[in-house]
């Protein structure tokens, strides 16, 4: 992995850190328990088609375990861990049929989501009933991603192309110099 995506995977992180803290100090209040809009996940949606889905995956993982410990405890992080991998997990796939905008990708994922979390609920209390809830998921999760989708598909228009690029230096193989030759300082 080179230093610059190592630089670009912990500002993604850190910033979905930050999105994460704005949520939880300025809650998005609907009315209906459970429901937010989910901020962070705009740094995936714009890292999930600017960066691998492993970058991706990567950099959700991170933003839910200190997002979680920081802010909302073990519990939270469960139920986020569970929402978030379901919804990476649909979204990875929605993108890679290449048959789905960025809005259709982050709608999915708000809704798979919300389906990860009521399906974390229901094996923390035991019970199906809760299962009566997800028509209220299903809704704001839909809502919820065509905001977010919006969003990144703005973001991902006005980011600058050279900020993904890899740097020449690196198209080349390891171990070899510009003329082909071994390079012995290369291991």
């Amino acid at each position: 992995m080179s230093a610059k995506k190592v630089a670009l995977s912990g500002m993604f992180a850190a910033l979905g850190i930050i999105f994460s803290y704005i949520e939880y100090i300025f809650p998005f209040q609907t009315g209906v328990p459970g429901v937010k809009l989910g901020l962070a996940n705009l740094v995936i949606v714009v890292a999930l088609y600017r960066m691998s889905a492993k970058d991706a995956l990567v950099i959700n993982f991170i933003r839910i375990l200190v997002s979680g410990l920081l802010f909302t405890g073990l519990s939270g992080t469960f139920y986020s861990l569970c929402g978030s991998l379901c919804s990476f997990a649909v979204m990875a796939l929605f993108k890679k049929t290449n048959r789905f905008s960025v809005i259709g990708v982050s709608m999915a994922g708000g809704v798979f989501h919300n389906f990860g979390q009521l399906i974390a609920a229901m094996i923390m209390v035991s019970t199906t009933k809760l299962f009566y809830y997800f028509p209220v998921l299903l809704f704001s999760g839909l809502i919820a991603g065509i905001i977010v989708g919006i969003g990144g598909t703005i973001l991902l228009n006005a980011l600058p192309a050279g900020l993904f690029a890899e740097e020449a230096g690196s198209a080349r193989k390891k171990g070899k110099k510009k003329g082909g030759e071994e390079n012995p300082d290369q291991g």
